[in-house]
């Protein structure tokens, strides 16, 4: 099983279905990943694991992101506030 460089950014998108801001982020996550070295998890929410995170973060809308297993945001994903946070991290 391959195993995460420890210095790669992890985030974690609980997706819902039907949603259309859990789309959106998986495909601003797609983009950035091109362009910055990160791994993107996605969990559906029906999951023991998605219900387990939704349980422990209690988001306010879909979908649950994390970075590196941290709360970052819920609803529609914040690009910019994502960037500042990624440059943040590794520079």
């Amino acid at each position: 099983m391959p195993t995460t460089p420890p210095d790669l950014p992890v985030i974690t998108v609980v997706q819902a279905p039907a949603c259309h801001f859990c789309d959106d982020a998986k495909h601003a996550l797609a983009a950035l990943a091109e362009q910055t070295p990160l791994l993107v998890r996605v969990v559906d929410i029906d999951s023991d694991a998605g219900r387990a995170l939704v349980a422990e973060h209690r988001p306010a809308m879909n979908p649950l992101v994390l970075l590196d297993g941290r709360y970052f945001s819920s609803g529609r994903l914040p690009r910019r506030k994502l960037a500042k946070a990624l440059e943040g991290r590794t520079g």
